[in-house]
């Protein structure tokens, strides 16, 4: 039975949830077969046929964006005049009616320049500091694509081979997730073929990309990264009896979200060198459409990588969905190492500082980092429960508490320093 309080709280978390259902921004950017047909047929030496008028007519919005900005805004209001201005949750909940009011502008302005301008609002800019003075994004990626090519072929095994159907993966996560949620909740991994990613978690299923080949190494990320974070956390964010709103994710919480799927694939050692390849990657594509690269320069940096025509058409398709073919990026697929980074240098504060009991708080379901000391409040005011599904290195905080000592001094070190000590023995 929810106290008065609490029933306030729980109304209106329902109202945001109600009001966001019709939004759905991956559905709303993405380009039919008919566009990929026309480049191929081009011989990949024009741009694909998408301008603003596409969107219009070829994806309509399924609601009317006035009204649902005006809703979030009505609910904004309802927010401070019911718990007031300073409430912890309230400003949680104000923030989630705010961004969303932001990603429907943004779907309003497919197609033109805003769009890029509203999205790097929403997930940032590769060249967006953590600090002052910090390397940005674009610099981890010229960083780590540098020590990826000293480790070319170096590191491939057997489970790097491609040899699982679409079919096969669908079969051994299945088998996987069953005996990982146990707690009465049913989760499916079915085929589809409407999802541009090769696999893709929703609210109690994760969707493998049909006619795909896959790798053990890949199957293992899709358990970990789409099943243990993002399919655990919205079943975390709907187990909530008050805070409901933690069972959906606005872009804040995709930071979070991507970084937790990351962190996860390095603590269990799943992550590989192909894998950080493709997400920095991502960065540098994002990066050279933000510096006016158009679809065909980025189509052809793929290639330059040895990916194939299908794959290069793939991911350069990811960066310019919702945006044209010499128009600025979708900066999304910047959420996975962004989030890893953030994320990564929260739990070793959290450690230095003894905050280590807030970590596992992370995965309450779709949060977004700089809610976790309020969430962490509500979750002793017994209005948010503990999460049911937390990944096993981060149910028992002993060994990751004692990797993030030894890297608060690491980091303390001058590596190039070092490489000039270390010169006699590197060989």
């Amino acid at each position: 039975m929810l106290t008065g309080y609490q029933q306030v709280i729980h109304e209106l978390s329902e109202r945001i949830v109600l009001a966001q259902k019709p939004i759905r921004i991956l559905d709303a950017l993405k380009w039919d077969a008919n566009v990929k047909a026309q480049f191929f047929k081009n011989k990949f030496k024009k741009l694909p046929l998408v301008d603003l008028n596409y969107y219009l007519e070829k994806d309509p919005l399924q609601f009317d964006p006035l009204k649902k900005i005006a809703e979030f805004h009505d609910i904004e209001r309802s927010i401070r005049r019911q718990l007031g201005q300073y409430s912890g949750v309230g400003s949680i909940m104000q923030r989630m009616c705010h961004e969303y009011s932001r990603v429907v502008e943004m779907l309003m302005a497919r197609g033109t320049p805003k769009f890029t301008e509203i999205s790097q609002e929403l997930y940032g800019s590769s060249e967006d500091a953590f600090h002052i003075g910090a390397p940005t994004l674009k610099d981890l990626a010229g960083l780590v694509g540098q020590t990826l090519s000293n480790i070319k072929n170096q590191v491939i095994t057997a489970a790097d081979e491609k040899i699982y159907t679409s079919e096969d993966a669908v079969a051994i996560l299945g088998e996987r997730l069953v005996s990982y949620f146990t707690d009465n909740d049913r989760v499916r991994v079915v085929l589809s073929d409407g999802i541009i990613a090769d696999a893709s978690a929703g609210a109690d299923r994760i969707k493998i990309h049909k006619g795909m080949m896959f790798s053990e190494r890949e199957i293992t990320v899709f358990q970990i990264h789409e099943g243990w974070v993002h399919l655990g956390t919205t079943l975390n964010g709907m187990s909530q009896p008050v805070c409901t709103f933690l069972s959906k994710g606005p872009p804040s919480s995709t930071i979070t979200q991507e970084g937790l799927g990351i962190i996860s694939e390095v603590f269990t050692f799943s992550s590989y060198p192909g894998r950080v390849k493709k997400l920095t990657n991502r960065i540098t594509a994002v990066n050279m459409a933000e510096d006016g690269a158009n679809f065909l320069d980025v189509f052809n940096f793929y290639r330059e990588q040895g990916l194939t025509e299908e794959e290069s058409y793939h991911f350069t398709t990811r960066v310019f969905r919702g945006s044209i073919p010499d128009g600025g990026p979708f900066t999304k697929d910047l959420s996975y190492t962004k989030g890893f980074i953030l994320i990564y240098n929260y739990i070793r504060l959290a450690v230095q500082r003894g905050l280590v009991s807030q970590i596992p708080l992370l995965f309450l379901g779709k949060t977004t980092l700089e809610d976790i000391h309020i969430l962490a409040d509500l979750v002793e005011e017994e209005i948010i429960t503990p999460p049911k599904y937390v990944p096993p290195q981060f149910q028992d905080i002993a060994a990751l508490s004692a990797w993030m000592c030894y890297s608060l001094f690491l980091n303390k070190l001058d590596l190039g320093r070092m490489a000039t000590d270390f010169k006699a023995i590197l060989h």
